[in-house]
């Protein structure tokens, strides 16, 4: 990659690391309420991490290729584990791995071309689970998942535009039922599409897809590509994912 490319990845670990930072005060409230919210529909599992930084990040060098930014939602079991403490290297990095492995025409390996982030780097087992800790956390807690989504659509979409410009690197934004109705990542919608505004060109580079678990994903390509009668998986991807990208974002939201 070139130098402001990796620039603007060392600038982006930097601060998304002071986020995480920030939120040390509330470690031990947020393990309290992640095991409550847990209890009834996840199995028992070690709670280590609360607020996650994504340790993959650090592996990355100049000579490396990053050709795709993927947002995911949050940080789940496997990720915030001690030994692990990296993004979407649970069953849906998983399938993601498999998805770009099976179709080498894309370009993409991805743990080595794409950088995965996600919307809040607070854990929870499941992503509705961040509505618990919302509604019983006490005010700070609440405020800083609010804040901690402001915060990272501003930097995903500073670090976007900037690998943007350098070469045409595109972002995938997987996952988007919390995006919509009273979900808990509104603000991170409404706060991200205003961070295009000055760009629309890198905006037309972002597309969103149903979240890779329970293999959404594969099944919502596959419904597209057999109505649509395509047979062709890049153009499918950026058909259905503007397609998606239009219902979150309409296009007449001021872009």
């Amino acid at each position: 990659m070139t130098r402001t490319s990796f620039t603007a990845i060392q600038e982006y670990k930097e601060a998304v690391a002071s986020l995480v930072a920030s939120c040390a005060p509330l470690s031990a409230e947020l393990l309290r309420l992640t095991e409550e919210a847990s209890r009834d529909d996840t199995p028992p599992y070690s709670h280590d991490t609360p607020v996650v930084y994504n340790t993959a990040w650090d592996g990355i060098t100049e000579a490396d290729d990053i050709r795709l930014i993927v947002v995911g939602d949050n940080p789940g079991k496997e990720e915030q584990l001690a030994s692990r403490r990296a993004y979407l290297v649970g069953q849906s990095g998983r399938v993601a791995e498999g998805f770009f492995r099976r179709n080498p025409a894309l370009g993409i390996d991805f743990r080595k071309n794409a950088m995965i982030t996600n919307k809040t780097p607070i854990h929870t087992a499941k992503t509705k689970h961040l509505k618990y800790l919302a509604a019983k956390g006490s005010p700070a807690l609440a405020s800083a998942i609010q804040e901690s989504q402001l915060e990272m659509a501003r930097l995903t979409a500073i670090l976007h535009q900037r690998l943007f410009a350098e070469g045409g690197t595109r972002l995938y934004m997987v996952g988007y039922a919390e995006l919509k109705g009273r979900g808990i990542f509104l603000p991170w919608r409404d706060e991200l599409v205003k961070c295009y505004q000055p760009c629309p060109e890198a905006w037309g580079a972002v597309l969103a897809f149903q979240h890779f678990s329970m293999n959404r994903f594969l099944i919502d390509l596959k419904e597209y590509m057999g109505n649509n009668g395509e047979t062709d998986t890049a153009r499918a991807l950026d058909g259905l994912g503007r397609k998606h990208r239009d219902e979150i974002w309409p296009p007449a939201s001021g872009r």
